[in-house]
């Protein structure tokens, strides 16, 4: 190696960024690694998976930063509502910080960068730090190459004058007035007077309108009976739910150097879900013997598009949701999806979908009428 300030500068402290910086630090101690982020490490956020969604290999990485778990989880539509036995947990993000700072001490340069280089960092305060390689784990390259819809939502930490009652997490309450799509409400029991309460919408544009939908995660937990009042967290948050799109062009959008997180374009297509993809690519990153610049590129390269070319049922799903279903209607699919076995969510959720699995969710009594799924599919791939 040439002089240099570190071995690898991560950055962007967002959940792929801190995920791959610990994987190392465990892993490869010989290593400097510096994850350079301005704000918390981790933001503001709490971040939820299914058991299964994270290899038994790699609980090592996910062990530490668990917050909460529970065994089972519940879901509730106008016309089906189901506990299902599969162990959820979650990660919240100040947990998460601890344990990153904990670990890499010094090491967390605190600093904005304006410029990530193959060779090196520049910080917006001038300074530069000198890498053998760096990953880009800075946040979304350009949307404008992908096509689908949107997942919007807003969480609040809400206390409870009384215990609330509730011992497991509604993943999906679609039995609330169906707004701007497909509406749920998630809800988190972090303890017996404490509960997370996400209002999500999955929609045609990404317009979020904060205020309204605070109102009604207040109003929702009037509903269901719980005197509460807002603690100090507020999560909110406009994602891509991806129908179509063009990786290549995705990954150009923000040069050709090592890349992580939704910058790689690592996550669920459909759920949005990223924890997975960002667990699985820190610990082959931290198992991996050359972690020159360029190997890194190309690992990092090769990971995302083998996951983006796995994933094409997923953008299916996507299309026939935002392209057949009437925005009122949407709900009908997963509540339709929610009938099936418990495995078949499973892998699901964790993108390991079997061919039997895709025939079941698209076999039987269809959801949206036949016709407008088929123009939905014809529209998505001939334009």
């Amino acid at each position: 190696m040439t002089r240099q300030d570190c071995d690898i500068a991560i950055v962007g402290g967002g959940l792929a960024g801190g995920l791959i910086a610990l994987a190392l630090a465990e892993r490869r101690p010989e290593l400097d690694v510096r994850l350079i982020e301005p704000g918390a490490v981790g933001g503001n956020h709490v971040w939820s998976f299914f058991a299964g969604d994270v290899a038994a290999d790699d609980y090592w990485l996910v062990e530490p930063l668990i917050c909460h778990r529970w065994t089972s989880y519940e879901v509730r539509f106008p016309a089906h509502a189901r506990v299902i036995d599969q162990a959820y947990h979650a990660v919240e993000s100040e947990a998460f910080e601890r344990v990153v700072t904990a670990k890499l001490g010094e090491r967390v340069v605190r600093a904005a960068a304006v410029a990530v280089e193959p060779n090196g960092v520049v910080l917006a305060d001038g300074r530069r730090i000198a890498a053998a390689a760096t990953i880009d784990a800075r946040g979304a390259g350009n949307l404008a190459t992908l096509e689908g819809g949107w997942q919007k939502f807003v969480g609040l930490l809400l206390r409870t004058a009384v215990p609330h009652g509730l011992t497991r997490p509604i993943v999906m309450d679609a039995t609330v007035e169906q707004i701007d799509g497909y509406r749920f409400v998630y809800v988190l029991p972090f303890g017996p007077s404490e509960l997370f309460v996400e209002d999500t919408y999955y929609s045609d544009g990404p317009e979020l309108d904060e205020a309204a939908v605070r109102a009604r995660v207040l109003a929702y937990a009037a509903a269901q009976g719980w005197q509460a009042t807002p603690g100090n967290r507020v999560e909110k948050g406009v994602l891509p739910v991806v129908a179509k799109g063009d990786f290549a062009a995705y990954w150009a959008s923000t040069g050709e150097g090592a890349k992580a997180g939704m910058r790689a374009g690592e996550f669920h297509p459909t759920t949005g879900y990223s924890l997975p993809d960002a667990v699985r690519l820190a610990c082959r990153i931290a198992a991996t013997r050359d972690l020159s610049g360029p190997a890194l590129a190309r690992l990092t390269r090769d990971h995302a598009a083998r996951a983006w070319a796995g994933r094409g049922f997923y953008r299916l799903l996507d299309t026939m949701l935002f392209g057949a279903a009437l925005p009122q209607d949407r709900y009908r699919i997963m509540e339709r999806f929610y009938r099936l076995p418990a495995p078949l969510i499973a892998r699901f959720y964790a993108a390991q979908s079997t061919l039997i699995d895709k025939l079941r969710i698209l076999t039987g009594k269809p959801p949206v009428p036949i016709p407008r799924a088929i123009s939905a599919i014809v529209r998505a791939r001939f334009g």
